[in-house]
């Protein structure tokens, strides 16, 4: 398929450029997708981020060096992006456990991230039902938390924002803003260092002014939607992992430079059979 294809080209281009300084918008056009939608499928196909996945095979490539020669720390180091022995010495020691000299002893233990390599999985044990729908722009207020993607630590986060927004009142004051029409959990295409933006939001009523809130604008777009049932947070997660692992690789769509939207519904979050959307903009292959 042409998306096996195009992850495999980029994963080979990273890993032809170990030892260089790889820009990852440079990889994101190996695969003929946008930067953010590259970063995005990577980071839910693997649940590692792109740039921790270079940094770990770079650390990786580099005990394995250490162990096998005679080259010298700080040639190791520079040869993988490090400019000083100390922040060299500073990674190495959060992967491997152990100082880069102490990777020559004999018998000394080194852990190894090896290359991804994507596999076509035929599942089909279930349908994914979508809708396509166009909308105008439109504008929402709300509140933002800069979270980070490194070790999959934006699916803790982000539940946790919910948690303390409900228990500060930050959420009250939002349904007080929407009315009858959902809240909404905005993923910002703002993705940068391994971090984005996610909001907690309202579709902004005319005349509304809060300077307490945050004012953003979502482009007009044209959204797949999916639907999730079940309590939240584990269900819309799952919603989110098949849009990316099956949906994607399947069809003739990928990302558009917008935000995601998670739209929720009133009602009760821990129910069976509590429903809420995936909102995602598309664009054609």
């Amino acid at each position: 398929m042409e998306w096996f294809r195009r992850m495999m080209d980029a994963v080979e281009y990273m890993e032809n450029h170990m030892d260089e300084s790889i820009d990852i918008e440079e990889v994101a056009k190996v695969s003929y997708s946008s930067t953010f939608h590259f970063q995005r499928m990577f980071h839910m196909l693997t649940g590692s981020t792109v740039a921790e996945y270079i940094r770990k095979r770079k650390l990786t490539l580099a005990a394995q060096e250490l162990a096998a020669t005679a080259i010298k720390v700080l040639d190791v180091a520079l040869k993988y992006g490090y400019n000083t022995p100390e922040s060299f010495s500073k990674a190495f020691r959060k992967v491997h456990g152990i100082s880069p000299s102490a990777a020559r002893e004999q018998g000394t233990k080194l852990k190894a991230h090896p290359r991804i390599s994507f596999q076509l999985s035929l599942k089909g044990e279930k349908d994914m039902d979508y809708r396509i729908v166009e909308r105008d722009a439109f504008k929402v207020v709300g509140k933002g938390l800069r979270v980070t993607t490194k070790d999959g630590e934006n699916f803790k986060r982000v539940p946790k924002f919910w948690q303390e927004s409900y228990q500060n009142g930050v959420c009250d004051k939002i349904c007080s803003i929407c009315g009858e029409t959902p809240i909404l959990g905005i993923c910002m295409n703002d993705f940068c260092n391994e971090e984005f933006t996610y909001m907690i939001a309202a579709e902004k009523p005319d005349g509304f002014k809060d300077k307490d809130m945050s004012e953003i604008e979502i482009p007009a777009s044209t959204w797949a939607i999916f639907e999730s049932v079940g309590p939240v947070p584990g269900s819309i997660q799952k919603v989110w992992e098949r849009i990316f692992s099956e949906w994607f690789p399947s069809t003739g769509f990928e990302h558009a430079d917008a935000p995601e939207l998670e739209v929720y519904s009133k009602g009760n979050t821990d129910a069976e059979d509590y429903y809420c959307e995936v909102w995602i903009p598309i664009v054609k292959k």
